[in-house]
């Protein structure tokens, strides 16, 4: 159960019934009549002297909370399973929630105006108008020419991050067609709201703003102003070159999806709507449940800056609690695990030199994966592994510093083919400067040098916002990268694995696959750390002590892949002498004979491939059906012998 601050031991339900309140909920602009006792009750529990004063343009998250946060009574914002569904409480402790105090986004900003100090109030402006929308817009709607850092950490309405007002206020007026932080804002005093005939009077009455009806404020639409980011390019002097480059364009790559096509909005998924009929406003007993309710989760994927503002609370001061960031955590792994890739493995083939693998990885998220930020990555671990727990082939391993090992001083290219324990598949946007050398700076960024990122489901190289949603590298000739049957928009990369036998005798030895997540890898980050500000050293220290280590996305498996050996018969025991006759064999039917006193343990029957085809408990048995060459496995509690038979 989440925490809440309610102190009063009677619940404003129970209240409204004694009071006797003739409270009817009618259509937009009703303000119906709220006792002297309601009124103090309010002040008394949300700390307001009513409504917020009329020159505030947006109203914080916690006049919000009033009634859209926890029911002590039990009744509003309660699934059917009797689960807490609140908005206010989910909402808190989001990225969103905290995006003005995200410590490395205070660094990042410190990190880019050191560099390019001439820029430094620009930087800080357009920093704003996303991590924090509220206090940009009312300083520049009250004649600022800037909202710099310092402004916001003595702006509460800042500091709320991507409040309520952020998005319930945005218009229907140029929806989705304005980007880089630049917002179209109702400024009416209204709140615009998904279901029809808002209950009015006491958000009227008490916060000041009226709710509206309108389903725009379900449109992707509502996510475009920040979630496409264009940035003027600077050069090694920090002079404009009058080009640009797109930082992220999450709503592009939306846009250039099978999703769009299908009206599967961002809300769809980040804000996942469930149908139970939940009541959406506490105080009030007489009010009916609305459904679908979209769970204000706001889930992304950055498990580990979620859990280092979850570690630093008190110091970044954030009022979310620790069960409340647990359950956003829990959220967003189910999103990356659940929600956002499929992976498949299968064992193509296998000669005298090499085995041959092939994965499939198909995004299932409704952008490219990773999207936003260009420090995210994916990358794929595929290791190879005797029986006896050895190593023999790993590519996509880590160190102890969670990097990934064996990436070029550059930066890693995509492949189709990996044939070496060297070369790592990681799906990322690699950005370069004007010279073409890999940058971290938002400023200098002139060129997407790689990015081989995931794209979604129905993408293609000819959509009308594909100059902003590029694939770029390798990828590009990769007939396999997101085309299937020769066509565009397979969301899926096939990737092979060609292992040398050089170093492996034979035996049977397990393939494994894994998919891993990481929002801040060490040496994206590496040239900001090696600065010296006060958010950066704060960040840093943060960094340092908190849980690193990437996110496992999916992992796929093939066991007791058999591999010749390279002597013919030969098997571990070679001692071990087992008769197999006759061999060849024309009506399939094998005989085993065992040493004196062995006993037989199992029969596994491979294709020469190293397939498993099937297996035998007793000494007499059968073949499959099709002519050929088979391998047989004989185990027995004195050792085990691998034998090449033949049906003809």
């Amino acid at each position: 159960m989440k925490p809440h601050f309610k102190q009063l031991s009677l619940g404003f339900g129970v209240l409204a019934f004694i009071l006797g309140m003739a409270i009817i909920p009618t259509n937009n602009g009703v303000t119906a009549f709220h006792s002297a006792d309601e009124i103090r009750y309010f002040e008394m529990r949300m700390g307001a002297t009513a409504a917020i004063d009329s020159s505030q343009y947006f109203p914080t998250a916690a006049l919000c909370s009033g009634c859209h946060g926890y029911d002590i009574d039990g009744i509003a914002m309660f699934d059917n399973e009797g689960e807490d569904v609140n908005i206010h409480d989910d909402w808190r402790s989001s990225m969103m929630a905290n995006s003005a105090k995200d410590p490395f986004w205070r660094a990042k900003v410190s990190h880019e105006i050191t560099i390019n100090p001439s820029h430094s109030l620009d930087i800080q402006d357009k920093c704003t108008s996303c991590h924090a929308p509220m206090g940009n817009y009312t300083a520049h709607y009250n004649g600022a020419d800037h909202y710099t850092m310092a402004d916001l950490l003595v702006d509460t309405i800042g500091l709320d991050g991507v409040s309520c007002g952020a998005c319930h206020q945005i218009s229907l007026e140029n929806l989705g067609n304005t980007f880089s932080g630049i917002m179209t804002f109702d400024t009416s005093r209204v709140l615009y709201g998904p279901y029809p005939i808002p209950f009015a009077a006491p958000m009227s009455s008490f916060v000041g703003f009226e709710p509206v009806h309108s389903v725009h404020i379900l449109d992707a639409g509502v996510c475009a102003s920040c979630h496409s980011l264009i940035t003027a390019t600077v050069d090694l002097d920090g002079e404009y070159t009058g080009d640009t480059f797109v930082e992220q364009a999450t709503y592009h790559e939306w846009l250039n999806s099978s999703y769009n096509v299908d009206s599967v909005s961002c809300q769809a998924c980040h804000m996942p709507q469930i149908l139970d009929s939940i009541i959406i406003s506490d105080n009030y007993i007489f009010l009916e449940g609305r459904t679908p309710y979209g769970l204000h989760e706001l889930v992304g994927a950055n498990t580990m800056m979620l859990k280092l503002m979850r570690e630093n609370r008190t110091a970044l001061g954030i009022n979310a609690e620790e069960e409340h960031f647990d359950e956003t955590i829990a959220a967003t792994l189910k999103m990356l695990q659940q929600n956002t890739l499929d992976l498949g493995i299968e064992f193509l083939n296998q000669t005298e030199d090499s085995l041959f693998f092939k994965l499939d990885l198909f995004n299932k998220a409704g952008h490219k994966f990773p999207s936003g930020y260009p420090s995210r990555r994916a990358f794929v671990q595929f290791l190879m592994i005797d029986t006896e727990g050895d190593t023999i082939f790993q590519s996509g391993s880590m160190d102890s510093n969670y990097e990934v090992i064996g990436q070029d001083p550059s930066f890693e290219p995509h492949y189709q083919v990996i044939n070496d324990e060297n070369q790592v598949q990681i799906y990322e946007l690699v950005t370069g400067d004007v010279e073409n050398n890999f940058t971290t700076l938002l400023e200098r960024a002139a060129i997407a040098l790689k990015d081989n990122r995931l794209p979604p489901l129905g993408f293609t190289t000819s959509h009308e916002v594909y100059d902003t949603t590029l694939i770029a590298g390798n990828a590009l000739t990769d007939p396999d990268f997101n085309i299937e049957n020769g066509m565009e928009g397979s969301a899926r990369d096939l990737l092979q694995y060609h292992i040398s036998r050089a170093d492996y005798n034979g035996g049977f030895a397990n393939i494994q696959a894994h998919v891993y997540y990481q929002s801040l890898p060490p040496r994206w980050l590496a040239p900001m750390l090696e600065e010296d500000t006060p958010e950066i050293n704060a960040f840093r220290t943060m960094y340092e002590e908190a849980d690193r280590s990437p996110v496992l996305m999916a992992s796929v498996s093939i066991d007791s892949i058999f591999v010749p050996f390279l002597v013919g018969t030969s098997s571990p025991d070679t001692d071990l002498e087992i008769g197999v006759y006759p061999n060849p064999t024309v009506d399939g039917w094998l005989n085993v004979d065992l040493p004196l006193g062995a006993k037989l343990e199992g029969i596994r029957i491979f294709d020469l491939n190293g397939r498993l085809l099937g297996t035998a408990g007793q000494l007499y048995f059968e073949l499959p059906e099709l002519r050929g060459a088979y391998l047989i496995e004989i185990r027995t509690d004195v050792g085990v012998v691998t034998q090449r038979v033949l049906r003809n």
